[in-house]
């Protein structure tokens, strides 16, 4: 005979069990409890509001659910989802090789489900895997693995163009990739096969911060609009800027392909010879910078990218290059939502 059902603790009331209330799920194996009536946690309907907040705040919720079952997710050995590459390299010492942290740190990122390949979540240190062909994120970031994926900071210099080849034979961005690889051969696993081109464009005559990659997803990112990221730009312009041209320039001026509007205007130094004006914004329109300018009355004498999202110049000197760090790669990942 089943024995009323008591919880002693307040805003709780005794009340019949669930099999004595018929609410025990019936299936092939009969009318049998699948779980302890100690395990279901009931409020009565005059419970309190402080009583109420604090049931509530045990229980998890739908995403933190989704997370700890993804977590647990880790098909067996030749399932259909397991990413497990027999002739493979060990994952820690993959995640090691690309700078994550120590072999042994990323044992331990591994086993406590932080790290995926393919979307499934690895907790096995044991798993090999290719580095070449499969994605692999830690924390949701993405990492990368694959040594022959470069990225490179360029400092432009004016007067090349942002081209693979140009037909007035000028000297194009291609050239200066071309020169980067041939350069650092050795740090490259296959320099043959390895070819970099620009991640957007600088005019001929403006020079800074541009970007060579052959990352496809990242470059794409970087130059579509919907993740068009800030960058950062400084102006010597014909002369003196007034105080109400950084605020026009703020609230927006229509040019003939449309409205175009700058995120920050700093005029660094103004005096009637010129002046220098640094101005931030998302835009990417060709030769944006220069036609703002150009329409509050203050055409441009020289132009210069300093800063592209979170990367900046630094101490590169036109014609300078440097490949990217991981951190630098992973911030601009987090940039474009990769």
């Amino acid at each position: 005979m089943s024995r009323p059902h008591h919880d002693p603790r307040p805003g709780r009331q005794a009340r019949p069990s669930r099999r004595e209330a018929g609410l025990v799920p019936t299936g092939e194996l009969g009318a049998e409890e699948f779980y302890d009536e100690d395990d279901l946690e009931e409020l009565d309907e005059q419970a309190d509001a402080e009583l109420l907040a604090r049931f509530d705040a045990e229980a998890i919720g739908e995403d933190e659910e989704a997370a700890i079952l993804t977590a647990r997710h880790r098909s067996g050995r030749g399932g259909e989802a397991d990413p497990h590459v027999e002739d493979g390299e060990r994952l820690q010492k993959v995640l090691a090789h690309a700078g994550v942290a120590s072999r042994r740190a990323c044992e331990d990122l591994i086993a406590s489900g932080r790290v995926s390949v393919d979307g499934v979540v690895v907790t096995e240190v044991g798993v090999r895997v290719d580095p070449t062909a499969q994605e692999i994120r830690v924390d949701g970031t993405r990492i990368l693995t694959n040594p022959d994926v470069i990225t490179v900071l360029l400092h432009k210099p004016a007067g090349v163009v942002t081209t693979m080849e140009d037909p007035q034979g000028r000297p194009t961005i291609a050239e200066l990739a071309e020169r980067y690889v041939a350069e650092h051969a050795d740090e490259i696993e296959h320099p043959d096969s390895v070819r970099l081109v620009h991640v957007g464009r600088l005019d001929a005559e403006t020079e800074g911060l541009i970007l060579l990659s052959n990352d496809g997803e990242l470059s794409h990112r970087l130059m579509h609009p919907r993740y068009e990221i800030s960058k950062t730009y400084v102006a010597i312009v014909e002369g003196e800027v007034e105080h109400w041209v950084p605020r026009k320039l703020r609230r927006g001026i229509e040019l003939e392909d449309g409205p175009a509007q700058a995120d920050r205007v700093v005029v660094k130094d103004s005096g009637p010879a010129g002046s220098i004006v640094e101005i931030t914004l998302h835009l990417g329109k060709n030769r944006i910078v220069r036609r703002m300018l150009d329409a509050v009355g203050h055409p441009v004498t020289r132009l210069a990218r300093t800063r592209l999202g979170p990367l900046t110049l630094g101490s590169l000197k036109p014609g300078q290059m440097r490949r990217l760090r991981g951190d630098e790669v992973a911030a601009l990942q987090r940039e474009v939502g990769l």
